[in-house]
């Protein structure tokens, strides 16, 4: 089945609307782009952050967990309708490199299709929970496969200071952060990481604009800044 990338999805139907209000993205060969991304949501703290991302016109990208996603539909609509992107985290968190190629492929076949079933689109990326990774997995996944390079550890510490700190320290341009919104710890200190790297002029763009849509299917990303991270069989 044939299907179109536009902005960070592969257009599966009649698309939700993006808020016709939104501005270009920032071009990021020119100014220093950084991607904020949120795994193991939405919960219940999704639409505080969405909240927050606005008051700050930051944009970022949604790691959705598709056991997750019928309990809040108005956030994931919401998602799509603020100018975010949304990728797949699995159906719910399972370990990917113990199961084999066919129970990867229907554990991300069953969370495409219930995101799917919200937004009319299936995510482009996958993130696979806790960054596991074998050639079974690297060889299962049909789509770029994007990981990180600033890990705040908020899941471990749950310390507002601490995940303000390792953003604004181990940040750079092209940079990926690993955050959770499930966390309110997380929530309550991403308005201080906005400023914070704010003040180093970065813009918050998604996954799909700070990778120029330029991302190839199998392919391990962890930043920008590396042409890839790791090739399927490599």
């Amino acid at each position: 089945m044939s299907a179109l990338l536009v902005g960070g999805f592969v257009l599966a139907g009649p698309a939700l609307p993006a808020n016709a209000d939104e501005p270009d993205p920032p071009d990021c060969t020119k100014v220093d782009c950084v991607a904020l991304t949120f795994d193991d949501g939405p919960g219940e703290h999704t639409d505080r952050l969405l909240d927050i991302l606005g008051e700050h016109d930051a944009k970022a990208t949604f790691y959705l967990l598709g056991s997750q996603v019928d309990e809040y539909k108005d956030e994931v609509k919401r998602m799509v309708m603020d100018g975010h992107e949304i990728g797949s985290h699995s159906w719910e968190h399972a370990d990917l490199t113990t199961l084999s190629t066919d129970e990867i492929e229907d554990d991300l076949d069953r969370t495409d299709k219930a995101i799917n079933n919200i937004i009319d689109k299936d995510p482009v990326t996958v993130r696979p929970p806790y960054g596991a990774l074998n050639d079974t997995v690297r060889q299962a996944v049909d789509r770029p496969i994007m990981l990180w390079d600033v890990d705040t550890l908020d899941w471990q510490h749950h310390n507002g200071d601490k995940i303000v700190d390792i953003a604004g320290k181990e940040t750079s341009p092209g940079s990926v952060l690993l955050l959770h919104d499930i966390h309110k710890t997380t929530v309550d200190a991403v308005p201080a990481v906005l400023e914070t790297l704010s003040e180093d002029d970065y813009e918050f763009v998604t996954i799909g604009d700070l990778f120029q849509e330029d991302l190839e299917p199998g392919t391990v990303y962890s930043d920008a800044r590396s042409e890839y991270t790791q090739q399927p069989g490599d």
